[in-house]
């Protein structure tokens, strides 16, 4: 095998399922202590720090003289589960695709940033290079936000699989919970009881109708229409009483023209219509999570030395394009760092086949390298 399908194959042979998905879970200890070895034996200097007990991350850096911008490369080291997969964490080539748990999304990213920091040397940057392989990013992104509260960059560069296209958008989401309340009684005695599932009904009319005049507003030029779906319900106890409680979880997608006020305004509104339409509704609603959008000016210089250094490698310019799904970008770009995103080829995040082109993964490293070099030459801001 190449070099870059041997690092691969020994990044996906490691389990390093997110345990916050899945209780009990491997998680990122031993990859965080696989890449630290790999890049402490090409003598590129190296930290280790749990954002959680036992979640470690990766932060390596190759200095540049002090003189041009700095640029952090990021990759997250947690996969999703296994479940369904034969022989998940078995690197397995056909026709120039790895197939296995993590290949895609996104250990041929985190790969391809490992092998460009062993190809540079510290006498050729002006600036420093950073490579933040972080925990969590498929629950809460633990990692990256104990990774910013550590370092300071000029820009960023989060290798997701983009297909070698240059990601400068993306949505963000949140997640609210809607608990209506009824009265329980006897299944007998309608006259004393309040059916708080009945008034979830109401509760997810007013929510299509909100879905359906989402997709009337202007859309966003790359990301389209903002979204929201129920995701769980649950509520009643037994067949024979009306049910006290119904609780609604829902994810609300959002554009960078977004805020989680209006949209709590908006889930606040409806219920508020209800309440007045009937004395007996009653609902309470609150945020659970929330991850901003993602946007990033094609002007930035990050985003023109990439494009300009792809451009040169595949012998055309790369398109850039918004992404439906959300991805540490955001908090990099929240912590005033301008950000893209740009990674190899493949398919089947989250899914039983998942895949990543290894040539893809070999342009990307040779992008990355030639980018970095660039990008160091910029003067450092003053």
């Amino acid at each position: 095998m190449t070099p870059t399908a041997n690092l691969l194959a020994a990044l996906v042979g490691i389990n390093s399922v997110n345990p916050s998905l899945i209780p009990g879970a491997a998680g990122e200890a031993e990859i965080a202590r696989f890449v630290k070895r790999w890049l402490d034996e090409r003598a590129i200097p190296t930290e280790m720090h749990d954002a959680a007990p036992n979640r470690p991350s990766v932060i390596a850096r190759v200095p540049g003289n002090g003189e041009g911008r700095s640029l952090l490369l990021n990759a997250h080291l947690d996969t999703v589960g296994i479940d369904g997969m034969s022989d998940p964490f078995h690197a397995r080539i056909e026709d120039g695709r790895m197939y296995g748990r993590g290949a895609y999304d996104m250990k041929a990213g985190l790969a391809a940033c490992m092998l460009a920091l062993a190809d540079l040397r510290p006498a050729e940057l002006a600036g420093d290079v950073l490579l933040a392989a972080v925990a969590d990013e498929e629950h809460a992104s633990l990692g990256v936000q104990d990774v910013l509260a550590r370092i300071r960059v000029d820009a960023a560069i989060v290798t997701e699989p983009t297909s070698l296209r240059v990601c400068i958008a993306h949505k963000g989401f949140s997640w609210h919970e809607i608990v209506t309340a009824g009265r329980a009684a006897h299944g007998s005695q309608p006259e004393c009881g309040i059916d708080a599932i009945a008034h979830m009904g109401r509760v997810l009319n007013r929510l299509e109708a909100l879905q359906a005049e989402l997709r009337q507003r202007p859309p966003h030029r790359l990301l389209g229409h903002g979204s929201l779906h129920a995701s769980f319900i649950s509520g009643g106890q037994e067949l024979s009483s009306y049910p006290a409680t119904c609780t609604l979880q829902l994810e609300r997608r959002t554009l960078p023209t977004e805020d989680v006020a209006s949209v709590e305004r908006e889930i606040e509104e409806l219920l508020n219509v209800l309440a007045a339409e009937d004395p007996q509704f009653q609902a309470q609603h609150h945020t659970t999570l929330v991850r901003p959008p993602f946007g990033v000016s094609e002007d930035e210089a990050i985003v023109q030395t990439l494009l300009r250094e792809a451009s040169i490698v595949l012998g055309t310019t790369p398109a850039t394009f918004g992404a439906s799904f959300w991805m540490d970008a955001a908090f990099l770009a929240a912590a005033g760092i301008p950000t893209v995103a740009f990674g190899p080829h493949g398919a089947g995040a989250h899914a039983l086949d998942e895949w990543v082109d290894l040539h893809s993964v070999d342009q990307c490293r040779e992008i990355l390298v030639r980018t970095i070099r660039s990008f160091s030459m910029t003067p450092a801001r003053k």
